[in-house]
Formats: structure tokens, C-alpha cells, sequence
């Protein structure tokens, strides 16, 4: 059960235990074959497909205890399961069964004028601490990628979302063990004790070697601060499109309303909309209105406002804001390098796109823009590991050091070198 609160020493030593079990853990894993892993992933997944009722029983509790807590309604929709999206998470977990494993794969090799050969290999990382906050879904996607990639994993959810996390993670040790692997290489932290972060973020006496932080900018921004261990974590997803003169108008504006409102609340739904000056002004009243008609409250400048009666000045901060809701900012831009300046200015280089058809434009916003990742007339909710063929993500790093973009399992290793000689001597 959750210890809601604990003597700051006996947090440390339960978080101490864990650290040395998921140690312990990850040097079996490490050598486990992909047979074995695969096999596990499987019963996973049928575990929880067997399990459901038990899994949506205990995320209703979530669910009510956030509605009484007067939790907003995006905060809901990351929260809330339906057999639809026990459905995903299944197929998410086989679909990380179904990819090579990365351990052991070669990345490079070559020879050396004196005999030498020289292999750089995939090796696991060894033990990952993910923290994330409210949705569930990510206790199956961080436990699948880092068996996939040999990693033991240490999973601290949130408060709101344990009953939910704590039905999957069942499900999840059932595969370990019925594949004979270790329990222990997929742990939960049962405290909810803020203390119980701190101390992930020491490492644990050295056992965790990545903290992976999924959920707001206050948690990630504290994990940055105080974390003692790398750190792979995106602080916020405030996402762009940019509409250019040459855009397709039919294709603009199904792209806009499927980017902001087919689900607002994840980090890829596009928060500011900017648009050209130079387009068609039907279209744009027309790419607007398609947003109003959709629920969506749109803050914009005065030239978005003439566009749109129903439409709300924009202030300055809402340049900067990550809305996770039915809200999105609006302007025009001078062309493809106004929108430019715009997004080196405020994004926070999560995910960023362009619908245009001249080829001109779409080189030079693939060429200037500085973000993990960038669409050309595709809808900015395709920023998922699962869509990018990955299987699922444990989250989308903008970072530039070692992870950048959707981190799936691949990401989750690292590399040493196999160097093969025949009697070589350094002279």
C-alpha cells in the first residue's frame, strides 16, 4: 500500500533497499537473451489483457479522487483508462517485443592499419529511475523499454495515478517471473514522500546510473536541478506549426485542428499557431474558424482578432505557455523567417511544423530550426515514440547530449568497444 508519510530515515533506507535490489537485478538482465525478453513482454502484455477489469477498477478510484480534488480536465484525460487505451498499451508492449534488440548489436567496426579490429557495441545503461506524475500508461511503456534494452527500471508515479500504476506494475512483475527473471528488475516506489524523489536523485549510493523525468515543468525542472546522475528530460512541450503562403489549404487546416484538439493535454499538441502574413486571408479565417467551431479558444494578435470576432488578445506569456488544453496562441508572422525568429525566440524545442508546398521553405525550416523534432505537413501529435516505429517512448528528451527526441530502446543504451587482436604490442 502507499506510505503517504515516513521518517525521512526510513525513506532513505527503503529507497537504499531498492536501489541495491535493482542493482542486483540489472546484471542478469543485461545478459538475458532476447528470447527470454521477448517471452516476458508477451505474458506482460497478456497479463494485462486479462487483468483489465482489475486495472479499470483501480484507475476509477484514481479518477474520482482527482475529480474531487477539483483536478482540470486535461489533468483527467492523462489520466483516465478505457479499454481502448489498455488496448494500446498492449499493443505498445508487443510492439516492443516485435523490435531488434538493440544489446549486443554492432555499431560500427573497422580495422586499424596494425591488425587491430575494433567494434563499438550496445551495452545497457543498467539502471534507470523514471518519475512521471500523472499517467499510468507510462508504468507499462518505461517497464517494456527498459527490459527491452537489458535496463532494470525504478518507477516512481504519481500519488494521483498509483492505484492505476500499481494494477499495471502486477501485471508487469507477473512476466518478469514467468519468464524466470528477476522480479526485482521492474520496482515501484511505494512512498509518496517527496523525500523518496530526493533520494532517487542522489542514485542511490551509485545503483542508478539515468533519471528520466515525464511530467510537468516543475518536476522535470527540480530533477534537472538536483539530480546527482544524467538526466534525460524534456522541460516542456511548447510546439509550433507554421502555416506558409504555399500551404495546401484543405491539407492546413485538417493538420491545425488534429494537432491542437485531438488531445490536448500530451506534450505534442501544438500551443501557437503562426501564420503567414502573405496567406490568403479566407484561409486563415477559414484554418481559425475550424479551430472556434472545435471548442478551442484562440489568443491572438490584432490581425487574428479581425479574422475571428470570438477570438482573445494575446499577451506576451502566452508566447511561452505550454496549455495542455483547449487554448492555442495565434499570430502573423513575415514569411518563413518571421516564423523562424518566433520559434528560436519562445520554443522550447520539443517538436515543431511546417505545412507548405514550396520545397524552398520547407529546406530552409528543416535547416534553421533547432528542435528535437520537425514535421512537414503532418500533424505535430505524431510526436511519439509508438508513431515513430519505436514501439513506445519513455519520453521525448530536448537534450542534445546522448537521447534527443523520443527515447525508446535504442536510446536506452549505451556502447563499449571490442577490440580483436592476433599478439599486437604498442611499440
Amino acid at each position: 500500500m502507499l506510505e503517504k508519510t515516513s521518517p525521512q530515515s526510513d525513506v532513505a533506507e527503503v529507497m537504499a533497499d531498492i536501489g541495491r535490489r535493482a542493482k542486483a537485478a540489472a546484471r542478469p538482465l543485461a545478459i538475458a537473451g532476447t528470447e527470454r525478453k521477448n517471452r516476458a513482454l508477451e505474458a506482460m502484455a497478456n497479463a494485462i489483457d486479462n487483468r483489465r477489469a482489475e486495472i479499470l477498477t483501480a484507475n476509477a478510484r484514481d479518477v474520482e479522487a482527482a475529480r474531487a480534488g477539483g483536478m482540470a480536465s486535461s489533468f483527467i484525460d492523462r489520466l483516465q483508462l478505457d479499454d481502448a487505451r489498455i488496448d494500446a498499451i498492449i499493443t505498445g508492449i508487443r510492439a516492443i517485443a516485435q523490435l531488434d534488440d538493440p544489446v549486443g548489436g554492432v555499431i560500427a567496426a573497422w580495422e586499424r592499419p596494425n591488425g587491430l579490429k575494433i567494434e563499438r557495441v550496445r551495452t545497457p545503461l543498467g539502471v534507470i529511475g523514471v518519475i512521471y506524475e500523472s499517467r499510468p500508461n507510462v508504468t507499462a511503456d518505461a517497464g517494456a523499454l527498459c527490459l527491452k534494452a537489458g535496463n532494470a527500471v525504478i518507477l516512481r508515479g504519481g500519488s494521483d495515478s498509483f492505484h492505476s500504476s500499481r494494477a499495471i506494475h502486477a501485471c508487469l512483475v507477473d512476466g518478469l517471473q514467468s519468464a524466470g527473471l528477476p522480479a526485482d528488475a521492474i520496482q515501484m516506489v511505494p512512498l509518496s514522500d517527496r523525500a523518496a524523489v530526493g533520494e532517487l536523485l542522489t542514485g542511490l549510493d551509485g545503483a542508478v546510473d539515468v533519471i528520466v523525468p515525464r511530467g510537468g515543468k516543475s518536476l522535470v525542472a527540480r530533477v534537472q536541478a538536483d539530480a546527482r546522475v544524467p538526466v534525460f528530460a524534456h522541460l516542456e512541450g511548447i510546439c509550433h506549426i507554421y502555416v506558409d503562403a504555399s500551404a495546401d489549404p484543405k491539407m492546413a487546416r485538417a493538420i491545425v485542428t488534429n494537432a491542437k484538439m485531438r488531445r490536448t493535454g500530451i506534450c505534442g499538441a501544438v500551443e501557437t499557431l503562426l501564420l503567414d502574413r502573405h496567406l490568403e486571408p479566407q484561409v486563415a479565417k477559414g484554418i481559425l474558424g475550424d479551430l472556434a467551431a472545435a471548442g478551442c479558444e484562440v489568443r491572438g494578435d490584432d490581425a487574428v482578432q479581425s479574422l475571428l470576432s470570438e477570438a482573445v488578445p494575446a499577451s506576451d506569456e502566452d508566447w511561452r505557455t505550454e496549455y495542455l488544453d483547449a487554448i492555442i496562441s495565434a499570430r502573423f508572422v513575415d514569411d518563413i523567417g518571421g516564423a523562424i525568429d518566433h520559434i528560436s525566440r519562445y520554443s522550447s524545442g520539443h517538436t515543431e511544423a511546417v505545412i507548405a508546398e514550396d520545397a524552398g521553405v520547407v529546406s530552409r525550416f528543416f535547416n534553421e530550426v533547432d528542435s528535437a523534432i520537425l514535421l512537414h505537413n503532418a500533424s505535430t501529435q505524431f510526436a511519439d515514440g509508438g508513431e515513430f516505429g519505436m514501439g513506445a517512448e519513455i519520453g521525448i528528451a530536448t537534450g542534445k547530449m546522448h537521447a534527443r527526441g523520443p527515447v525508446g530502446v535504442e536510446q536506452l543504451t549505451s556502447f563499449k568497444y571490442r577490440v580483436h587482436g592476433a599478439g599486437q604490442t604498442r611499440p
